[in-house]
């Protein structure tokens, strides 16, 4: 597969052609998923529970993240890196362009940032600086403890028309792409509809222009009682090459995911 670019996921829009992202943290599963056909690699902060066990995102450092997207870039096989801006390191704007520096440096080709309108002075700061921006609305895990918990986002008619503000006020300060967490299908689809930039779903319904899953949620090896919108691709592979490959097929035909791993 070529390098894929910001310029590939917005043909993706355009041409309404879903694509996959997955989670990768090291160098031999990056190689993997780049080269099953995933187009992007999520370098997330959800390895401070896939990785290190804790209970939540929130201790995960910055230096975690630099890192962890070293590791991904020197086995990644032409896939866009994301990585996320960890707990607290994009508080104001000066320190989200410290951060999005280290990433970038790092290997990743886009930052992930976690809030809503409050981030547009950052989104376009950075986006003046030639850093890609992914925006992460809906359930946002850093924010956990404000959100009382994992909690789908968005079911009420106020929580919902502030999401659509967020994502409209976010894509014209710059954003690159939007990811949706833990969002009723149908208010993800308006806001897909709605979106010139690329989309990206977790538990918002197969309407979004692309998913994205935790590697190990969708391998069957997390500990624990799995996401509702998370499927095992594992259940019925052969191999964890054909598992990944399965998940590619499955979003990019629409079939995943289904309204079993969606929300009403």
């Amino acid at each position: 597969m070529s390098g894929v670019t910001l310029h590939t996921l917005n043909k993706h829009k355009q041409d309404k052609t879903k694509f996959a992202v997955l989670t990768a943290y090291d160098a031999s599963f990056a190689h993997l998923v780049s080269t099953c056909g995933v187009e992007a690699i999520l370098v997330g902060d959800s390895l401070g529970m896939v990785l290190q066990g804790n209970s939540s995102t929130l201790p995960v450092t910055l230096e975690d993240m630099v890192y962890h997207t070293q590791s991904v870039a020197r086995g990644n096989q032409g896939a866009l890196i994301m990585s996320d801006l960890p707990f607290m390191s994009y508080a104001s704007v000066e320190q989200a362009a410290h951060s999005a520096a280290a990433v970038m440096r790092a290997g990743a080709h886009m930052v992930k940032l976690e809030g809503g309108r409050w981030l547009v002075d950052t989104v376009k700061k950075l986006t003046e600086q030639g850093v890609p921006v992914c925006v992460h609305l809906g359930l946002t895990p850093q924010a956990v403890n404000m959100l009382g918990g994992y909690k789908v986002q968005g079911r009420d008619q106020s929580g919902a028309l502030q999401m659509l503000e967020d994502a409209r006020a976010l894509e014209d300060a710059g954003a690159a792409c939007l990811l949706l967490e833990c969002v009723p299908s149908l208010l993800a689809a308006e806001i897909t509809e709605n979106s010139k930039v690329p989309v990206i779903g977790i538990g918002a319904g197969n309407s979004t222009d692309a998913q994205v899953l935790v590697l190990h949620d969708m391998l069957g090896v997390t500990p624990g009682r799995r996401p509702k919108f998370v499927k095992d691709f594992m259940i019925d592979a052969s191999s964890i090459e054909d598992a990944i490959k399965n998940y590619v097929a499955d979003v990019k035909d629409g079939s995943f995911p289904s309204a079993q791993y969606s929300f009403e």
